[in-house]
């Protein structure tokens, strides 16, 4: 079954809404100039009302490695995904603080930005829009490409993840913005979201 990410959360209501619906993951922001940038003490806030079942995602953009390996040894988070510019020697220079997950972002243009993603050491990858938090999609047929797992982002919603998954076989997918109205979570985008992943045929997607 296709994994689902909720990222952006910053409210107790948030919270509330994926402990309800489930995802497998979500997502917290720790990029200074994100709308929803938290601090890590709301993270810790957060994290103590969430489910255990659901895993925890720090998002971070060129961070320096000491504080990300700090959030992941002190627990508040139990992965990493980097969203800037961070190349092979910043995810190894991280895998000197810490033995958790590193998942690595790709902004996808063309065939390249593909090849590049597929060659990363990050211990999953994740294929975004070339814009970036734009809410709009990429070419998924690029994606067909891949031979490892990664999470498809990038302009994803309700109306079209099932288009997705049926064209291409990610090992999750990740949604932020399309799952808000106003600038928050909508718990009923949330769920439409959830179901649409969900009520997916297993044949259909692998």
């Amino acid at each position: 079954m296709t994994k689902i990410k909720i990222c952006g959360l910053r409210r107790d209501e948030d919270v509330e809404m994926v402990n309800a619906c489930k995802p497998n993951y979500i997502g917290f922001v720790f990029a200074k100039k994100s709308k929803r940038y938290i601090t890590p003490e709301m993270a810790l806030e957060l994290v103590a009302k969430l489910s255990p079942k659901i895993k925890v995602v720090g998002v971070f953009v060129n961070e320096e490695p000491e504080i990300v390996g700090d959030l992941l040894t002190k627990g508040i988070i139990g992965i990493a995904q980097l969203h800037g510019q961070e190349d092979e020697g910043y995810i190894a220079s991280l895998r000197q603080f810490t033995n958790k997950p590193i998942w690595k972002a790709f902004r996808i243009d063309t065939d390249d930005d593909i090849q590049k993603a597929i060659h990363s050491s990050a211990d999953c990858i994740l294929l975004d829009n070339g814009g970036g938090g734009t809410g709009t999609a990429f070419d998924w047929q690029l994606a067909s490409a891949v031979n490892r797992p990664y999470f498809l982002a990038g302009g994803l919603g309700a109306s079209n993840v099932a288009n997705a998954l049926g064209q291409i076989s990610p090992y999750g997918v990740d949604v932020s913005s399309n799952v808000e109205t106003n600038g928050v979570k909508d718990s009923l985008k949330v769920k439409a979201f959830i179901d649409a992943v969900r009520n997916m045929k297993e044949d259909s997607h692998g």
